[in-house]
């Protein structure tokens, strides 16, 4: 791998987004995207990171090009069409996610693992089975989170332990025909929370990754007591009940803490949260409303961006705040998300900062191509579609230790 520095477009893809989501590696706007995190791996009380949706990660045979006469042991579902995407879209690294809030939050998988030498080593080495057998161009760890300094050093402890490990396997593999040796990237997903990230020893943690994804989302939720804005740029200080959090202070923190500028990217959502029973933003509400799957919301209060604005409302911007809502006022209900101008505007902070580009979570919440898309608005604020300012990096397509037979072989040209 080689290439010039720039801008990175990163997009979590979920492997239970085929499902009632029905966005589909096709759906993925490869082009538009610098890196993928494929959410989400998990693992075991020894360490070993396993895959968590076999039939959708490896089985499921998309048409027209998966064949069930295929003979030897091959790949299909997510991963192999991904793969596919990377020979078309050279500049497209894809890298396994693992954690989440589901596996490190509330089942606290990483807790165990990551506390001992054997449990880090185990983590690793199976991140670097993964990668020979399916591709992968990384590794994601998104631990949410460490509860103190202490299992802050373990995460930098496993970090290095997975870095040793893909250094060691690139070393190994052969350079003819193939340009050379792979840099095989390790990120993380790392919280907007001081409470949170003061956990970490981020100058360490920088030192070891390519790039952080930091989550500047989630500023608010049903946990609140009052309507206010996710994913602000700036404090509001007429309204401070509208801004529990911003974006302003928390990369200030982590630039201040020793971590360049450049290795930021910027985290943005691809959904909207809601508050019922409100008369405005920053007041009392009561309330977030249940999901309504055929109108894209997949859990109470929360809604897709394809989705909104809703029915009746309308947008509003908040230029202290550097921020977007919408507003229904018959109805008393409020969706802090970001809009296309919010978008423009972060890609704007995003340069003035000096950041290392835009992550989004996640990919089948956006509008499509052409119709709103707020990835497309971004990379397009950034440098453009064809490259210009955005991060050129080739990927790595050569995999011969791979179990499969077809990710060996290199795999057809077939469609995604």
């Amino acid at each position: 791998m080689g290439g010039e520095e720039g801008y990175r477009s990163v997009g979590y893809f979920t492997n239970w987004s085929i499902y009632g989501r029905k966005y589909f590696p096709k759906d993925i706007p490869a082009e538009k995207l610098t890196h993928v995190l494929y959410a989400f791996g998990d693992n075991r009380d020894d360490g070993e990171v396993f895959l968590t949706d076999k039939w959708s990660d490896c089985d499921i045979h998309w048409p027209p090009g998966d064949s069930w006469n295929d003979t030897g042991n091959n790949l299909y579902g997510c991963l192999k069409q991904l793969y596919i995407h990377k020979k078309k879209n050279r500049n497209l690294k894809v890298l396994l996610s693992i954690g989440g809030w589901t596996y490190t939050q509330i089942s606290k998988h990483l807790d165990g693992p990551a506390s001992t030498p054997q449990g880090r080593k185990k983590f690793a080495d199976s991140c670097v089975t993964l990668i020979k057998d399916l591709g992968f161009d990384g590794i994601d760890v998104d631990w949410e989170y460490p509860d103190n300094p202490e299992q802050g050093q373990q995460l930098l402890l496993l970090l290095r332990e997975i870095r040793s490990a893909m250094d060691a396997y690139a070393e190994t593999l052969s350079c003819g025909g193939h340009g050379g040796k792979p840099k095989f990237l390790l990120t993380i997903a790392a919280p907007a929370g001081a409470q949170k990230y003061g956990n970490y020893p981020l100058k360490e943690v920088a030192e070891v990754l390519d790039f952080i994804n930091l989550m500047a989302y989630d500023f608010t939720g049903s946990w609140e007591k009052n309507s206010s804005h996710q994913a602000n740029l700036y404090h509001c200080t007429p309204y401070p009940s509208c801004t529990p959090f911003n974006i302003k202070s928390v990369v200030d923190a982590y630039v201040n803490a020793g971590v360049p500028c450049d290795k930021i990217v910027l985290g943005q959502p691809l959904y909207g949260r809601a508050f019922q029973n409100t008369t405005g933003i920053g007041s009392p509400f009561q309330g977030v409303g249940e999901p309504n799957q055929d109108a894209y919301s997949w859990e109470g209060g929360v809604w897709d961006f394809k989705a909104l604005p809703r029915p009746g409302a309308t947008e509003h911007i908040d230029e202290e705040a550097g921020a977007s809502y919408s507003f229904d006022a018959a109805a008393g209900t409020l969706i802090t998300y970001d809009n296309a101008e919010i978008a423009r505007r972060k890609a704007e902070y995003i340069k003035q900062n000096n950041l290392g580009g835009a992550m989004w979570w996640e990919l089948s919440g956006d509008k499509p191509q052409g119709a709103g898309s707020l990835i497309e608005t971004v990379v397009k604020e950034l440098g453009g579609h064809g490259g210009g300012k955005m991060e050129q990096a080739q990927n790595w397509l050569h995999y011969p230790d791979s179990q499969y037979n077809n990710v060996r072989e290199g795999l057809p040209d077939n469609p995604v």
